[in-house]
């Protein structure tokens, strides 16, 4: 039997579009159906380079088009809900880019609306689609009572340097809903919350740049019997793994936003390597399971939860730090 392919249309022309299309294809599930963007020549060119078989300059129009199953959004933040529920509204299932939404008011809208109208929605958050996320839940039994959890990841952003010539790359704009937390430090709130749940007790810091936005930060989540840090940044290189301890051993993972390098250091000095698939693009994980989720209406429900946490989690944070988005006057509204 052929399976048919799930035709798909994009929303953005960044990297990592580039990136999913890849993915997209390395999957053998999804077919390019359209490029969008504002500007129709810029388009036509992706969509000529990538092989999408039309090009659009109106959401609109795009979301009109049955020729198209689902889309995949990778505009900046504060567009998500406004673009996600346009295509949702014209029965498309939707891959959204992380993180979901600018707030956990918008993405319980989203999520919701999907469900009621039997429509696939994801967030595209790498890690959690990732074999190495398995690997952890399935093996962190071995490491007894989890006593305290480090989860890392800081990368000095490419348009950090047009930031401080005074530009406003979209990634370092409130209007944007952008900022570490919301670009970098959701790699590190969604294995947490999927994991652990969300803390009983919250602390952060950052440090903010001249135009307010978060350049990295800090959270420090209390749990019953543990505690957890994150670490991020967009203005600085770590270099540090992330751990997950407990009191017969600590599980240590290299990258966080992918991760396929794991071990286990036992306290009895041994330590387990721990199989798992290596992948040049991990993004080929969240377009298999998006493909599952349409095709075999696989079970979406735990990747929701994890995303409506993590946003909860997100939003306290910025309440913590005053970092107010436009979008977030919408809330109720």
């Amino acid at each position: 039997m052929v399976r048919k392919m799930i035709r798909i249309g994009t929303v953005g022309t960044s990297n990592i579009t580039q990136k999913f299309l890849s993915a997209a294809k390395e999957s053998k599930r999804i077919h390019y159906g359209a490029a969008y963007s504002r500007n129709m020549e810029k388009a036509k060119d992706f969509a000529q380079r990538f092989g999408a078989d039309k090009s659009y300059d109106s959401l609109k129009e795009m979301a009109e088009d049955k020729d198209l199953d689902a889309v995949y959004i990778a505009s900046p933040n504060f567009l998500h809900f406004e673009q996600t529920m346009l295509f949702l509204r014209a029965g498309k299932h939707v891959l959204c880019e992380k993180s979901l939404a600018s707030n956990s008011w918008e993405a319980k809208q989203m999520i919701e609306y999907a469900n009621e109208h039997s429509l696939v929605l994801l967030e595209a958050i790498r890690p959690i689609f990732d074999p190495g996320y398995a690997a952890i839940e399935s093996n962190i039994s071995k490491l007894g009572t989890i006593r305290q959890v480090r989860l890392c990841f800081g990368r000095y952003s490419s348009k950090y340097d047009d930031f401080l010539e005074g530009k406003s790359p979209n990634i370092f704009e409130p209007k944007c809903s952008a900022g570490a937390l919301m670009d970098m430090g959701v790699y590190c709130v969604h294995p947490l919350v999927g994991l652990f749940g969300f803390p009983k007790q919250l602390q952060s810091a950052c440090v903010k740049l001249s135009n307010g936005i978060d350049g990295n930060g800090l959270i420090l989540g209390t749990y019953s019997d543990m505690i957890a840090e994150l670490s991020y940044s967009k203005i600085s290189d770590s270099q540090l793994h992330s751990e997950i301890q407990g009191e017969l051993g600590t599980m240590i993972i290299s990258d966080i936003s992918s991760p396929e390098d794991i071990k286990i250091s036992y306290k009895n000095g041994k330590e387990e390597i721990l199989e798992v698939p290596v992948c040049e693009n991990n993004m080929v994980y969240e377009a298999i399971a998006f493909a599952d989720a349409i095709e075999n209406q696989t079970d979406t429900a735990r990747y929701h939860k994890i995303s409506l946490l993590a946003m909860k989690l997100m939003d306290e944070v910025r309440k913590q730090q005053s970092i107010i988005f436009p979008a977030d006057t919408n809330i109720g509204k």
